[in-house]
């Protein structure tokens, strides 16, 4: 049995600590490294009102208004159009017409267009030619060409076609910045979930005080239905909180006094005393907004894929832009015909769904994602968990509750009584996190012992703890101590069932054992069939003995199992799988199984409050559930393939759309016009950004 006291206790301030330093890191990363990276106030909260949000919303308002103007102004020219009238069977004598439409498409070109030419200037300046750039060429040419033909070049006016292509392009811009503003709206919801306000009681009095004002230690008071204003610890009363929006957990938990809770949460009907933990940065919620930016932010491997695309199929529409104009020119074509290929190829080149595949899945996943419980610190793992072939479950706490209630306590011989040994490993025991200890202690309590006070109390790595109790020298052990020590204990029924022992010994005689188990938990069948169903084989990892790891690894038909590993072993096994071919996966608690964590491909760290900070893992699973973990890597397949097929259909789009705009099919009288084109290339824009959408069903 892992009788890992020590580790669960300093890792995890560790963690704490590692947490700090990571906010600071990402902090200065946020400020200084993004353009358009949040803005925090000085408590660390992201303000309500938050920079790159309203700058995004203004640019969308920007896109709107410019599209209804020039949807407006297009009318007429397009009515106006000869070719237009033309193919509606109609004949409209309106004196001047050419100019009526000169002066209007100006007005298009140079207000509608200007968000377009501005992208282009800039990426020109970059040297960076990209989208803005192929839209910026495509409607100049075409306005300069009418312009001169207006002023009496001979061929055909292209107002209406320009008119059409700007509107379409607007209408594109702003549906697709709608859609990235809908998948970042969950982080807003997220910073708006903490009130405003908080009952601070003082001296039995209860004042309000802002909620950056919080200080660790102060004593709230929370009120039936409010929100809970920071994360801390329940002092008194009694309640059920909904922790939904931040755990993915739709059943309220029940809160006695002594339980954590998390700010942002809402309190059900009891009324609940709270003593602040953390506030501000440190806060659960802000580590959750931190770490969901960070990862939207991030680029993964096939975002980068995306941006190589795009940049060649810029150039690809650029050459083939000039190269059909020249094809057609040597080929005896007249110059406006000529001219009309290539703004059409232009058009139609312009890979805007290519550069919207990737970011809006991206987006759309992370918050989603983050709605279930599952936080995302490394997007290329969370992409890379379509290839584990092998899942490691570290046992208690993941497949199992994890809270070790005691089955019996048997006293060696004469020398003490089980009430007198349990008070004893209890004063001991007063002092760790473990869950060993709180089972210990919530026996103690419930059968009325007070707990006597130890010294020197120490940690026996991966054995077990010890100290002084009342002048005597206590150990509470588990069988790793027995075995090393050769120390001779009478044998126990208990070794023989399904339970976890630790022994008592008082000044190195061992006086008798105490039992626990733990209850695997409802959902643990249910996720290792799933993962079975795909392929992924899945072992047990635990420090309890050879049976105990049989029993729990039998009763839920896995495939195997590793018992008596002690924490610094954990990540030689993941080495072992690894160097077999396996892409491994590892689920711990994020504590003792860093080094494993690290060392896995994907790493998935289980468990809430400050764990979530587990430096080592690259995704974090808010509730210990291990439904969440197949969840997880079904999830990430189906981003993978929501990514694949955005790229396939925008790259498809335009092997197909090129050459047809090129004029390829002339002879057999397929032609696309430039407007159709725009009609197209907007309408792929818009296929990607729907296909995208569909992913926040794959979590339900």
């Amino acid at each position: 049995m892992n009788h890992d006291h020590q580790h669960h206790h300093s890792a995890r301030e560790r963690a704490a600590n590692e947490a700090g330093k990571t906010e600071e890191r990402l902090e200065e990363k946020t400020l200084h490294g993004h353009g358009q990276a949040m803005h925090r106030d000085t408590t660390g909260h992201p303000p309500h009102g938050e920079h790159s949000h309203d700058h995004h919303r203004m640019m969308i308002e920007d896109f709107k208004k410019r599209f209804w103007v020039s949807l407006a102004l297009s009318v007429p020219v397009i009515i106006l159009s000869p070719m237009v009238q033309h193919i509606l069977g109609f004949k409209l004598e309106v004196p001047y017409s050419l100019y009526i439409a000169f002066v209007l498409s100006s007005v298009i070109y140079f207000y509608g267009g200007w968000p377009f030419l501005a992208g282009l200037w800039e990426e020109v300046k970059k040297g960076t030619p990209g989208m803005m750039t192929l839209i910026g060429v495509a409607i100049t040419v075409a306005y300069l060409y009418s312009t001169a033909v207006t002023f009496g070049l001979e061929g055909m006016d292209f107002f209406w076609e320009l008119a059409t292509l700007i509107v379409i392009m607007l209408l594109g811009h702003w549906i697709e910045m709608r859609s990235v503003l809908g998948a970042s709206k969950a982080l807003e919801l997220l910073v708006g979930m903490m009130p405003a306000e908080a009952m601070l009681i003082r001296d039995g009095e209860t004042v309000k005080a802002r909620i950056e004002d919080l200080q660790k230690g102060d004593l709230i008071l929370v009120k039936p239905g409010e929100k809970v204003p920071a994360d801390g610890v329940v002092e008194d009363g009694e309640s059920h909180l909904n922790e939904s929006m931040l755990t993915g957990e739709s059943k309220p938990v029940k809160k006695n006094s002594g339980d954590k809770v998390i700010g942002g949460s809402i309190n059900g009907n009891g009324v609940l005393r709270v003593r602040v933990e953390y506030t501000g940065k440190e806060s659960y919620l802000n580590k959750v907004i931190t770490l969901v930016q960070e990862a939207q932010k991030t680029k993964s491997e096939t975002q980068r894929l995306a941006d190589k695309a795009a940049k060649w199929l810029t150039y690809l529409a650029l050459t083939a832009g000039f190269g059909t104009l020249a094809a057609w020119l040597l080929a005896g074509a007249a110059l406006d015909f000529a001219l009309e290929r290539m703004v059409t190829v232009m058009v139609i080149s312009c890979p805007h769904a290519l550069g919207l595949a990737v970011p809006l899945v991206v987006a759309i996943s992370t918050a989603v994602s983050a709605n279930n419980g599952l936080l995302i610190r490394n997007r290329t793992a969370f992409e890379n968990s379509r290839k584990i072939t092998t899942i490691i479950f570290d046992k208690t706490g993941t497949l199992t509750q994890g809270s070790h209630e005691i089955a019996s306590v048997v006293a060696f011989g004469n020398t003490m009584d089980e009430r007198e040994m349990l008070r004893l490993a209890a004063g001991v025991e007063q002092n760790s996190e473990h869950f060993i200890a709180q089972g210990i202690l919530r026996k103690v309590k419930s059968e009325g012992i007070a707990v006597p006070p130890s010294q020197g109390f120490n940690y026996l790595p991966g054995k077990g703890l010890e100290g002084v109790v009342e002048g005597k020298d206590v150990k509470v052990v588990g069988p790793n101590y027995i075995k090393e020590y050769d120390i001779a204990v009478p044998a126990s029924e208990a070794e023989e069932g399904v339970e976890t022992v630790v022994y008592v010994l008082v000044d190195s005689q061992p006086v008798g054992y105490i039992t626990m188990r733990d209850q695997i938990r409802e959902e643990s069948a249910g996720a290792i069939r799933v993962l079975k169903e795909n392929g992924i084989k899945n072992l047990l990892l635990t420090g309890d003995n050879e049976r105990v790891a049989k029993s729990v690894s039998d009763q839920l038909g896995m495939d195997g199992y590793l018992a008596n590993v002690l924490p610094h072993q954990k990540q030689e096994k993941v080495k072992e799988l690894q160097a077999k071919g396996e892409f491994v996966a590892m689920t711990g608690d994020g504590v003792n199984d860093a080094p494993a964590l690290a060392q896995a491909d994907v790493g998935i760290a289980v468990g809430s409050g400050t764990d979530v900070a587990a430096e080592t893992a690259d995704i974090i699973l808010v509730n210990s559930n291990p439904q969440d973990i197949a969840s997880l890597i079904l999830f990430g397949k189906a981003t993978y393939r929501k990514m694949i097929q955005n790229l396939v259909w925008a790259t498809a789009y335009n092997v197909i759309a090129l050459p047809l705009a090129a004029g390829v099919l002339y002879q057999q009288g397929i032609m696309v016009s430039p407007a159709v084109g725009a009609a197209l290339m907007s309408l792929s824009t818009v296929i990607v950004a729907v296909n995208a959408q569909l992913l926040r069903r794959q979590l339900k």
